[in-house]
């Protein structure tokens, strides 16, 4: 059975305002009543062992899973920057097998101006096998992102290439379903789907790879989202038997408050899960 989540930074804008912490996120999603959370590292007020005991336990009172940790990663800086950037990522890896999170994302690579993507996969991919290799050493699944904006992981192709290149069973896949190029989100085309570059394509072709789902709102205002066709892509999921997480990623705060947002989002894709039932 699909279970339903939410990330964090679906309330970036309270959280930066202060009007948010953690521990204010779980009471939140225990009175939507989802099934778990994914935590963004920003959200985290501190990682002392203490600190990380409470917010776990909090959450097993709650009944709320903690699904995974996001690390904000980029193995495309200069060659001097990525000792630090793999740094970053084990020690999260280190968090996350301290509260039993069985999961964490990370991002691939951003290039550079003036520089080739060949040249930034070279300096990448030894780096994500040692973060899936210490992954693997602490039992915790590094999850690779997809994303857009100058990303080497902007088509479903070159996250399979990522992942065979790296060849770990503890490197696995977390599908954004708003963030492959040609979606009305992630392309910089405002709500404007680009056929051509057919991103749902995608997202079928690594839906069976998946082990969670980032499910992008954007506009739902009305109650529906409105740029992407969730129908279409439970249709995705349910093909290839997918039985794991949904997690909503709100990103419209320009248009509707997080407050009114996320529970209408919660809602929507109940509703949509009930149907395949």
């Amino acid at each position: 059975m699909m279970k339903l989540g939410c990330m964090s930074l679906s309330y970036q804008k309270e959280f930066a305002a202060g009007q948010l912490d953690l521990e204010g996120f779980i009471e939140r999603a225990f009175q939507l009543g989802l099934d778990g959370i994914d935590i963004h590292t920003g959200a985290f007020a501190s990682t002392e062992a203490a600190y990380l005991r409470r917010i776990r336990m909090q959450a097993l009172k709650r009944g709320l899973a903690l699904s995974y940790i996001g690390v904000s990663t980029n193995f495309g800086k200069p060659p001097q920057q990525l000792e630090a950037e793999v740094a970053t990522a084990k020690n999260w890896i280190g968090v996350a097998a301290q509260m039993g999170i069985p999961l964490v994302r990370v991002f691939a690579a951003w290039v550079p101006q003036g520089e080739t993507a060949e040249a930034v996969w070279a300096r990448m991919i030894p780096c994500l096998k040692e973060v899936a290799a210490y992954g693997q050493e602490q039992g915790v699944v590094v999850g690779l992102h997809n994303h857009n904006h100058g990303c080497v992981t902007r088509t479903g192709k070159d996250v399979i290439r990522i992942l065979e290149e790296v060849g770990n069973p503890y490197f696995s896949h977390i599908l954004d379903t708003g963030q492959y190029v040609g979606s009305p989100g992630a392309s910089g085309a405002n709500g404007v789907e680009d056929p051509s570059l057919d991103f749902y394509g995608s997202i079928a072709l690594t839906a069976p790879l998946a082990v969670h789902v980032r499910c992008k709102i954007y506009r739902i205002q009305t109650g529906e989202e409105a740029w992407l066709n969730y129908p279409r892509i439970f249709e995705i999921l349910r093909g290839v038997n997918y039985n794991g997480w949904l997690s909503i990623v709100y990103e419209g705060q320009q248009v509707e408050p997080e407050a009114t947002a996320v529970p209408k989002a919660v809602k929507y894709l109940r509703r949509l899960m009930a149907e395949g039932r």
